[in-house]
C-alpha cells in the first residue's frame, strides 16, 4: 500500500514492491505545441525566438540582454543571401556590451590563459609523477642488480 506526504510544493509518494509488480495506470499527457508556456527550444513552432530557452544561458536576460536580442533577432530573421551579413551592427554593439561586464561574460582569450595555465600545471604534476616513478624504477633495478651479484657470490662459494 502506498502512501505519501506533502512538503510544501512538492509530494513525496512511497511505493511497495506490490504496487512495482504492477503495471502503472500513469497516463501521460501530451505538451500541447502552442501553450506560451512551454518551453519547446530555440524556435518556437511559430518561428519566433524562445527568448526562455535555457540554452541561451541567460544572455537574453542580463546586462547586454536588449543587446543580445537585437543581433541574435537580426540574424535569425536575415534573408540575405549571406545570413546576418546585415547584422554587424548589431554584433559590434553587442560585442561592445560583453566587453564592459568582463566579469559576467569572460572573453575566450581569458577562458584559454585559464586552460592553459592549469594544463600546465597538470603537465608539471605529470611530469613530476614520472620522474619520481622512473628514479624508484632505476632504484627497484639497481637493488635487483646488487641482491642477484650477492646470490650468485654465495652460490660460488
Amino acid at each position: 500500500m502506498s502512501s505519501f506526504r506533502e512538503e510544501g510544493k512538492d509530494r513525496i509518494i512511497f511505493v511497495t514492491k506490490e504496487d512495482h509488480a504492477i503495471p502503472s495506470s500513469a497516463e501521460l499527457i501530451e505538451e500541447d505545441p502552442n501553450d506560451p508556456d512551454e518551453e519547446g527550444g530555440l524556435i518556437l513552432p511559430s518561428g519566433d525566438i524562445n527568448w526562455n530557452c535555457p540554452c541561451l544561458g541567460g544572455m537574453a536576460s542580463g546586462p547586454c540582454g536588449t543587446e543580445f536580442k537585437d543581433a541574435f533577432s537580426c540574424f535569425h530573421y536575415s534573408k540575405e543571401e549571406m545570413k546576418g551579413s546585415e547584422c554587424l551592427e548589431q554584433f559590434r554593439a553587442m560585442q561592445e556590451c560583453i566587453q564592459r561586464y568582463p566579469e559576467l561574460y569572460p572573453q575566450e582569450a581569458e577562458k584559454v590563459q585559464e586552460q592553459s595555465s592549469e594544463t600546465k600545471q597538470t603537465s608539471q604534476d605529470s611530469a613530476s609523477a614520472e620522474t619520481s616513478g622512473a628514479n624508484s624504477t632505476s632504484a627497484t633495478k639497481q637493488d635487483s642488480d646488487t641482491t642477484q651479484r650477492s646470490t650468485e657470490g654465495s652460490v660460488e662459494s
